[in-house]
């Protein structure tokens, strides 16, 4: 806070100062209904997803699939391949080239932590291109 003492100056002018106590406020009121509204947005309810009606993408010339079965057996196109040999196996099917989108199918069945294994190790192989395939269904009028 500043005080103006009179200099014997008489200025009934304007005051050229900013006051930045209505911005400070209006600053702590969207910060206080940011903070309430954060929580709300985010979603914690579970649901059973729908398949999707949407219209199929092109496929490429010559897609790689990647398939883990019922039986968490992991193919590359029909070849069997395991775990320690993915990566090899994935580099020789693309040419080694890390921009191939990788077409990964597994069955209903399969628990979440084989999947976030082999997402893993495509990862650290640097494919980062991955289509999460599914079933297609017949949009309900």
């Amino acid at each position: 806070m500043g005080m103006r003492l009179n200099d014997g100056v008489e200025t009934d002018g304007e005051m050229h100062e900013i006051n930045v106590t209505p911005f400070i406020d209006v600053m702590l009121v969207l910060l206080i209904i940011f903070m309430v509204a954060a929580p709300l947005a985010t979603v914690d309810v579970r649901v059973n997803l729908p398949a999707s009606t949407s219209s199929p993408q092109p496929r490429p010339e010559k897609p790689v699939y990647l398939s883990i079965k019922a039986d968490k057996q992991l193919y590359i196109g029909n070849e069997a391949v395991t775990e320690a040999n993915l990566v090899n196996v994935l580099s020789a099917q693309t040419q080694g080239n890390k921009e191939t989108t990788i077409f990964f199918q597994a069955d209903k069945s399969v628990d979440y932590e084989t999947l976030m294994g082999v997402m893993d190790a495509l990862r650290q192989a640097g494919y980062l291109k991955i289509g999460l395939m599914g079933m297609e269904s017949v949009a309900k009028k």
